[in-house]
């Protein structure tokens, strides 16, 4: 080549650098940029054809190398709408070819960015700083699946969110083994459960068609009391109504014209040995002998007794018992105090599945509150939905009994009379022994459901497995562990973000989050052979083959990718580069020199 070959190389490299210089300052100007990619420079030799003896170094241009595919910093951002790719991938979206009306017309032309910072304009279209339009799969609110696998560019309507009916009622609690009842006593055995016996007639609350339950005895056991003798012991059946001191009678004495009252009939204490009929006793007469008159006045062929000082009185299966005394002293002698109770149990008609107005304060002194939950009618409007539970048998009772409780929910807070105030679901929930559903009922429907007034269709109440058990609890109350609806009144749009799942989420006026749309991410074979253009875009070409979809990286929100641009290292490249350039210019400076030389020989 000579000298000559020599000049035009050292312009080759000077240019060549010159080019180099290019991509530096390009670099080192979007090192702020959004998602910027930096263009680094590949050198490449030019060599002439030679025999190998004359092989030369020969000239050298310049290519540009892409780092598309090289990740900038992903740093947090205040903005909903910012998003950034961690990993591979480009947002998919379109730019206007012009305006209508101030509303864009797309140019149908697919392009790619890395560049995240989405806001709404006022259209409702999600755009970045520059000037490109996201584009994604619209989301059917109904299943929650996307709506079609095409991107297509995004636009979110100021629109109302449709009002949802409430159909389902996920519900999770734990019965206490032993409520704790207004009307329970831990000494009375199923003092606990529900009395169907003691409900308005016609009106019996379990669930419907339960057969009529035969009445059964019930019990109420004095305390343990002692006689005056001495030494004192514990009062027996010959202990006497009362006597001097010393003696087996009880520690304070009936006196003549004392009366107890049984069921609203008086038995009268009357002087020794004046007593006549089954409404009056001696003063002096023994225990044994006031419980004989005790359950004549009652009616009850199962006899009162005493053990160990303590008394116990019996209902009968034919009425409830009541009982007082007007000396109450002598009466907390025999182990009472107060009026004492004893309702029967079972009883009642065919179950009707109803708690009436009449009924409603007998009914919350023999449940326990089981939550509630605001459901929503078909327009839209709040219900309040209110549940309780009642224990309506017991394996405590012995063979033949099991743990059951029935479920109601309040139909009228206002009820009176006759009106309907609780429904029973229908349904008896079994327990067994280790606190477990058995059968597991996995939902109940609460058909054709009105509360208050209001139609609520027939939404359903989904237990799933083992969702309601039976463990004991201190607190004798039902701890419920969830309750939560599907329904919601109607909203409008009030917000847009993106969630951890690279889906737009849009938040409405009632507090709903749905998903409105999945952001389109494509990924390419041949990442770095995409085509520049303005604002961080890229254009499909032959080298990174078509857009796919699946297999991106994930999306962040509230968060942007900053430039890939190392001002340190281009930095580097920029002396490296200068001193390259001012060594092909001494290049030059020397050839110039040897060619003056040369002429100078013609001289």
């Amino acid at each position: 080549m000579g000298i000559f070959g020599a000049l035009t190389t050292a312009v080759g490299g000077l240019r060549a650098n010159s080019y180099a210089l290019e991509n530096v300052s390009g670099n080192i100007a979007n090192s702020q940029t959004t998602a910027f990619k930096r263009i680094d420079t590949s050198f490449l030799d030019l060599i002439p054809q030679t025999a190998t003896t004359a092989q030369l170094a020969g000239g050298v241009t310049t290519q540009s190398r892409a780092t598309n595919s090289v990740q900038g910093d992903v740093q947090t951002a205040s903005v909903a709408t910012f998003m950034a790719i961690n990993g591979n991938g480009f947002f998919a979206v379109q730019k206007p070819g012009n305006f209508t009306d101030g509303t864009p017309v797309f140019d149908g032309v697919d392009r790619y960015t890395r560049r995240g910072d989405f806001q709404l304009d006022k259209s409702g279209y999600l755009v970045n700083g520059a000037g490109y339009y996201l584009q994604g799969v619209p989301i059917d609110p109904t299943t929650g699946n996307p709506s079609g696998s095409s991107p297509q560019v995004l636009r979110f309507q100021n629109d109302f969110l449709p009002a949802q009916q409430t159909t389902r009622i996920d519900y999770r609690a734990n019965l206490a083994s032993y409520p704790l009842t207004t009307k329970h006593d831990v000494s009375v055995p199923g003092s606990e459960l529900i009395v169907p016996g003691s409900y308005s007639a016609g009106h019996n609350p379990l669930a419907l068609g339960t057969p009529a339950a035969p009445y059964t005895d019930a019990s109420r056991s004095g305390t343990t009391q002692n006689n005056k003798a001495t030494p004192s012991v514990a009062n027996t059946a010959a202990t006497l109504l009362s006597g001097a001191a010393g003696t087996n009678s009880i520690s304070t004495n009936f006196v003549a014209g004392d009366t107890i009252t049984v069921n609203g009939q008086t038995l009268t204490f009357m002087a020794s040995g004046t007593a006549v009929g089954p409404n009056q006793i001696n003063v002096d007469d023994s225990i044994g002998t006031l419980l004989g008159k005790i359950d004549f006045l009652q009616g009850t062929s199962v006899a009162s007794t005493i053990a160990s000082g303590s008394i116990t009185l019996h209902s009968g299966t034919a009425n409830n018992l009541t009982i007082s005394s007007s000396n109450t002293a002598a009466w907390a002698a025999l182990g009472f105090t107060g009026t004492v109770t004893a309702t029967r149990g079972g009883g009642g008609g065919v179950g009707t599945g109803q708690v009436v107005g009449n009924d409603n304060s007998t009914f919350l002194a023999e449940s326990i509150a089981g939550g509630a939950v605001t459901t929503y009618d078909i327009s839209g409007a709040p219900v309040n939905l209110q549940f309780r539970w009642a224990k309506v048998d017991s394996a405590s009772l012995g063979a033949g009994h099991t743990d059951t409780w029935n479920l109601f929910y309040q139909v009228n807070p206002n009820a009176t009379g006759t009106q309907v105030a609780w429904q029973n679901v229908n349904t008896n929930f079994t327990f067994s022994a280790s606190g477990q559903m058995s059968p597991a009922i996995p939902s109940v429907e609460l058909t054709n459901a009105v509360v208050n007034g209001v139609a609520l269709g027939s939404p359903v109440i989904n237990f799933g497995t083992g969702g309601v058990t039976q463990f004991a609890d201190a607190n004798g109350n039902v701890q419920v562990n969830q309750i939560q609806q599907d329904g919601f009144p109607a909203g409008q749009l009030q917000s847009v973000g993106v969630g951890t799942n690279g889906r737009i989420v849009g938040n409405y006026s009632n507090g709903r989050n749905l998903d409105l749309a999945e952001i389109s991410v494509a990924t390419f074979n041949g990442t770095n052979f995409l085509k520049r253009v303005n604002g961080g875009a890229f254009e499909v070409t032959d080298g990174s083959g078509q857009a796919l979809y699946g297999k991106a990286g994930t999306i962040v929100g509230s968060s942007l990718e900053g430039s890939n641009t190392d001002i340190a290292d281009e930095f580097t490249k920029l002396i490296v580069t200068q001193q390259a350039y001012s060594a092909n210019t001494k290049v030059i400076t020397t050839s110039n020199t040897m060619v003056q030389d040369l002429l100078n020989v013609l001289r």
